[in-house]
């Protein structure tokens, strides 16, 4: 029987190459989006190329009824869940934190905490033993910003993070004895079109010469890691956050 896996933010960057990657592994996958309906298909066609079966399901996680819209429509399309994906996430404009607004903070923390915590909570219910599951793993994509702090710059994002390491160290402690394991993957500067969407399209080679390595890491390395952590190869890791930073 195929595994199927729920990621987040799947219609484009490290989400997009994960649902690859988990289809050429043998995995079913729901591709979520927002707003980018084309990427998520183009997502999708890369899955079922892969010989996976891809549903594509929108939501705005922005908001808990959103979250929890996605936890529903995933549950209608699946009969299993053996891996999430808290992969989406968002970044707002370069700022210090005396200049962050209510508003910002609200939709950031939103999006890359709260909507990460109610579906890790869901997809423990449908995985974990106490509730009669058959065990699953649960990956949140952080970020190196959580140790570093991205003062001035983005705070508030390395907070939300830092926030999502903590869901990783503590949910996998609850539920380590029930067959799901929790892991934390923290991306380095990534050659993705997040910075873009923070207003600096070029910030990952402009930032090349602070990594040790030189160079900016690839959606690639980041998806092969996510999926190493869901294998059997990696069985014995829970609680644990892997940096894939070029040494950053």
């Amino acid at each position: 029987m195929r595994r199927a896996a729920l990621v987040t933010g799947a219609s484009d960057g490290i989400g997009q190459e994960v649902a690859r990657q988990l289809a050429r592994a043998g995995w079913d996958v729901a591709v979520h989006y927002n707003r980018n309906r084309a990427g998520a298909d183009l997502t999708a066609r890369g899955v079922a190329e892969a010989g996976g079966r891809a549903v594509v399901l929108q939501a705005d996680l922005s908001s808990p009824e959103g979250a929890m819209r996605l936890a529903a429509d995933y549950d209608a399309a699946f009969a299993r869940m053996d891996a999430l994906v808290n992969n989406a996430g968002i970044v707002d404009r370069t700022a210090r934190v005396e200049e962050m607004t209510a508003e910002r903070l609200t939709r950031m923390f939103a999006v890359n905490l709260t909507a990460p915590f109610l579906l890790a909570g869901h997809a423990a219910r449908r995985m974990s033993s106490r509730h009669g599951g058959e065990g699953g793993v649960i990956v949140n994509i952080s970020s190196v910003a959580a140790r570093l702090g991205s003062a001035g710059q983005y705070v508030d994002y390395a907070a939300s993070k830092a926030g999502l390491d903590a869901l990783t160290r503590g949910l996998a402690d609850e539920v380590a004895a029930e067959g799901v394991r929790v892991v934390s993957v923290r991306p380095g500067i990534v050659d993705t079109a997040i910075h873009g969407k923070g207003g600096e399209p070029d910030r990952a080679n402009r930032l090349a010469d602070r990594i040790p390595m030189g160079r900016p890491g690839t959606v690639h390395e980041i998806a092969r890691t996510v999926l190493w952590l869901v294998s059997e190869d990696a069985s014995y890791i829970t609680g644990t956050t892997i940096d894939v930073s070029g040494g950053r």
